[in-house]
């Protein structure tokens, strides 16, 4: 078992006082058998009226409503886990879906089928790229073939920070070379939907040990894949560093579409512009 604390501090500063709208948080990690919440803090300014509840994919997340106005929002999230996610390979493979192609038990498709929606216009180039990964009638086991794309998509593209909103499309990340975290994870998602997978956005955190700064170890928002495998249930994969999902990763929230589940997001009455400030730390606690 591993033990973080994660401090995610955002601060809003507008060009005027403002009155802000309610603004939805989604920045408690989901627990489960892998992960438990140790304690948990949440601290905005100006104040406000926190009310949570789960939402359809089973989101921890918290709609904060405001009084007054104000020319700056802080929102500072500090919570502690346990990580028991120390094994990423221990699992076991259902016998029907051990080589691929396979097809999803009735009952599964059934709940997995909005996962599953592919694109019947996708262009040639993501075609042609899927196929160059999995050539029709290839022999493979399935977890060979999602490691096989998840490397191809680390070894293909660089990677770049974006500070826009959005999410590239898969054709734009294979034409520019080039993606973020998010960017990457959504185009894993599309082709492995395309080959058949159930597959679904996480957005969380990150933790990476720096040897420049051993004390305050660092970390960051992050983004990646989950497949549903039949008898090890959903697994993650990470495109952005080539590897499946371990324990530095710390899920906060899954989507069907990637751009749906921000940390932060809301809206504000009063004078245009704002500027956002985002810090983010993971340490390692002994």
């Amino acid at each position: 078992m591993r033990r973080y604390k994660i401090v995610h501090n955002t601060q809003y500063c507008f060009n005027g006082q403002v009155r802000l709208q309610p603004h939805t948080l989604r920045l408690r990690p989901k627990e489960g058998h892998e992960l438990r919440i140790e304690s948990s803090k949440l601290v905005i300014s100006p104040s406000a009226v926190l009310r949570w509840h789960q939402d359809v994919e089973g989101n921890s997340v918290a709609t904060a409503t405001f009084v007054e106005n104000t020319s700056i929002l802080t929102v500072q999230s500090e919570i502690t886990i346990q990580q028991y996610n120390q094994s990423p390979f221990d699992f076991l493979v259902a016998d029907y879906a051990v080589d691929y192609p396979f097809h999803y038990n009735n009952n599964d498709s059934v709940l997995l089928s909005p996962y599953m929606w592919v694109n019947d216009n996708e262009s040639s180039i993501l075609t042609n790229w899927i196929n160059d990964i999995w050539p029709s009638g290839e022999a493979i086991q399935t977890i060979a073939l999602l490691i096989r794309l998840n490397q191809r998509i680390y070894h293909t593209l660089s990677y770049q920070s974006r500070e826009e909103e959005g999410v590239q499309s898969a054709e734009q990340t294979l034409s520019c070379c080039s993606a973020s975290c998010r960017d990457s994870a959504a185009l894993f998602i599309t082709a492995a939907r395309q080959l058949g997978f159930a597959a679904r956005f996480v957005s969380g955190y990150m933790y990476s040990y720096s040897t420049s700064n051993p004390q305050g170890q660092s970390g960051t928002t992050h983004a990646w894949a989950e497949v549903f495998i039949p008898g090890a249930g959903w697994k993650g994969f990470d495109p952005s560093t080539g590897n499946i999902v371990g324990p530095e990763h710390i899920p906060v929230a899954v989507a069907r579409l990637p751009e749906s589940v921000p940390p932060i997001s809301g809206a504000f009455h009063g004078v245009l512009g704002a500027n956002m400030m985002v810090n983010v730390w993971v340490t390692e606690l002994n």
